[in-house]
């Protein structure tokens, strides 16, 4: 899973089950089911880059995540 491999830093349980539930939320508002889509990383990015300015709310991420995509 992408978003594991991003987290080099040291975050706690709950931060990286934090940023997992928003991944996976993300992906599945773009409609991505295969998880080797190089899309994935992208969302991933996103994903860490929203959790990072103090995000804590895991739907909010993924919505705040995929419009840093310009995807939708």
């Amino acid at each position: 899973m992408p978003i594991k491999r991003l987290l080099k830093d040291e975050r706690t349980p709950e931060e990286i089950e934090l940023l997992d539930t928003a991944f996976n939320q993300a992906l599945n508002l773009l409609g991505v089911v295969d998880r080797n889509d190089p899309l994935c990383d992208m969302v991933a990015r996103k994903v860490v880059e929203v959790g990072a300015i103090g995000v804590r709310e895991p739907r909010e991420i993924a919505k705040m995540a995929v419009a840093r995509t310009g995807l939708r």
